[in-house]
């Protein structure tokens, strides 16, 4: 078993769990008050964008352990907002990242305005009620965790929601899921069974992806000229999680590094 399918096979018992505590009666009902509150659009956000920069908070993960285990999150996504970011993504996978739903709740009542993607591995609709009733602006998608017709059913709930799709493929299998139309379309340039990345990835992808779409780079990022080559090739969005989280004050990374980006 791949790093990928341990992380399903949990998950799909986890939610079991989550029912047995909260029943999905009773959180549609929670999700209905919370759809009084409308979310801004990461999509829109990535598109006008000067710099795309997607800054991720990520406590751990399963293949470095933990990067920043005691990084609040209300101060970390406060900070990543006024230092630029464009969006924010939240882990919300507890026990291989070491997240948690609050996070995204705490990051909206510390002020957050910035469009947040809900990041977890998303299997079943409960999961996108989590989501909505925590006050994110999208969810994302794995084309690796999810059938055709499983993905095209959670892609038009989350929409029902109000909520935007990042659709993460990661090589040519995946591609065919571009045909689902989601908001934004992501290439995984980390292997999700290994955990190794590969920023080539993106690069050998984006031909095969549509024409006049939002298109998000994700994982290993690291420095500006990556960026810049991932924007001249196409790219709107580009996720970077723990090139900032290993810094002792992530947000003042993330300034620096959009710095670097502006002026390089």
């Amino acid at each position: 078993m791949d790093i990928l399918e341990e992380i399903v096979a949990y998950k799909r018992r986890e939610i079991e769990e989550f029912r047995l505590y909260v029943p999905e009666t009773q959180l549609a009902g929670m999700v209905e008050k919370a759809l009084r509150i409308p979310v801004p659009s990461m999509r829109e956000a990535l598109v006008a964008s000067e710099t795309g920069i997607i800054a991720e908070f990520k406590r751990r993960s399963p293949s470095k352990g933990w990067i920043h285990r005691a990084a609040d999150p209300d101060v970390v996504t406060k900070a990543y907002e006024e230092n630029g970011a464009s969006a924010l993504s939240i882990l919300t996978d507890q026990h291989f990242f070491g997240g948690y739903d609050e996070f995204v709740r705490m990051a909206r009542i510390a002020g957050v305005k910035t469009p947040i993607l809900y990041k977890n591995f998303i299997i079943d609709e409960y999961q996108l009620l989590q989501a909505r009733y925590c006050g994110a602006s999208a969810v994302l998608l794995i084309a690796a965790c999810l059938s055709m017709d499983e993905c095209a059913r959670l892609l038009k709930m989350a929409h029902s929601l109000g909520m935007e799709v990042l659709l993460e493929m990661h090589n040519d299998r995946d591609i065919a899921y571009a045909e689902l139309k989601p908001d934004m379309y992501g290439i995984n340039n980390r292997n999700l069974g290994t955990f190794e990345t590969n920023v080539e990835n993106s690069f050998n992808l984006i031909g095969h992806l549509p024409e006049n779409v939002c298109r998000v780079s994700e994982s290993g990022i690291h420095d500006a000229e990556t960026v810049k080559a991932l924007r001249e090739a196409g790219f709107h969005g580009f996720l970077m999680g723990e090139n900032l989280m290993k810094a002792e004050n992530p947000g003042m990374a993330l300034g620096g590094f959009i710095h670097q980006l502006k002026t390089s």
